[in-house]
């Protein structure tokens, strides 16, 4: 995706013609959020096919292999999609990775909370149809969209009793500790330290939850920042990358291209066309 933001509806013309040609599994360098209100969501994820009835939202983690029909059901269908880039919301990302690494797909209730989702849709799509629109107040709006999920999903697991609590929690406290400490040069031991554990314990948990080690996760949540710094300040690359740990600019050139495929000021560039 060329955009840092994207929003659109999918009703029951588009349904039946995703329904009619549906895509292979597949990932993506994008996050993805669904919000049903009406229809069916056939999701296959995580080697598993399933169809959920809305209403419901699935949000779906970049680099996930996943495929998703939207099907129309009591012959209705109505969706918003919502795909955004990481650095959009770089202060939340990993949080929404910890949340739904278990379960991608969550069935709400109708009522006055899922019509508030649906309204801040709205609200987001309705500033991005500007000419130019205000890209801080739609971050704001996504950040309370998740908020609010986050508030019907903790209400679904005090009934359900989730398992893997603990290792849960161990994982959202080194997200936090990561959250305070990210821009300094510290390594697994520090947040191992920090958590009162071994590194190879906080090492298993995060490869059990991410599928990555605790080294990737420090390293994607640095660059997550130096894409967001370099989109929306004109610092330059040796400052950005100090600032983020990295003691030269070159080491941190190179890191940066190897995970994007992109120096920084091709980065840098290549989000200044597309904003403009």
């Amino acid at each position: 995706m060329n955009q840092l933001f994207k929003i659109f509806r999918v009703g029951e013309a588009e349904a039946a013609k995703i329904s009619a040609s549906p895509d292979e599994p597949h990932k993506h360098d994008f996050e993805e959020l669904i919000i049903a209100i009406e229809g069916q969501l056939e999701h296959f994820i995580d080697f598993k096919n399933t169809v959920i009835e809305a209403p419901l939202i699935s949000f779906v983690t970049k680099g996930k292999v996943h495929r998703v029909i939207p099907k129309i059901h009591n012959g209705k269908c109505d969706m918003w999609a919502i795909r955004f880039k990481s650095e959009f919301i770089p202060e939340t990302i990993f949080q929404l990775y910890s949340l739904f690494h278990d379960h991608s797909t969550i069935k709400l209730k109708e009522g006055e909370c899922f019509e508030r989702l649906v309204t801040i849709c709205k609200l987001m799509s309705a500033e991005m149809r500007h000419e130019t629109p205000d890209l801080s107040v739609v971050r704001h709006l996504l950040s309370a969209l998740f908020t609010m999920i986050e508030a019907e999903r903790r209400k679904i697991e005090s009934s359900n009793q989730v398992l893997n609590k603990t290792h849960n929690t161990t994982f959202k406290n080194f997200l936090r500790i990561l959250e305070e400490n990210y821009q300094r040069p510290e390594g697994v031991d520090f947040y191992a330290e920090k958590l009162f554990m071994s590194a190879r314990n906080l090492n298993n948990i995060c490869q059990q939850i991410m599928q990555m080690s605790v080294s990737e996760i420090i390293e994607t949540r640095k660059l997550i920042e130096a894409k967001n710094i370099l989109i929306h300040t004109d610092r330059n690359i040796s400052e950005i990358g100090f600032e983020l740990g990295y003691s030269e600019k070159a080491y941190f050139t190179n890191v940066f291209k190897k995970r994007t495929g992109q120096t920084p000021t091709e980065f840098r560039e290549e989000m200044k066309k597309l904003i403009s």
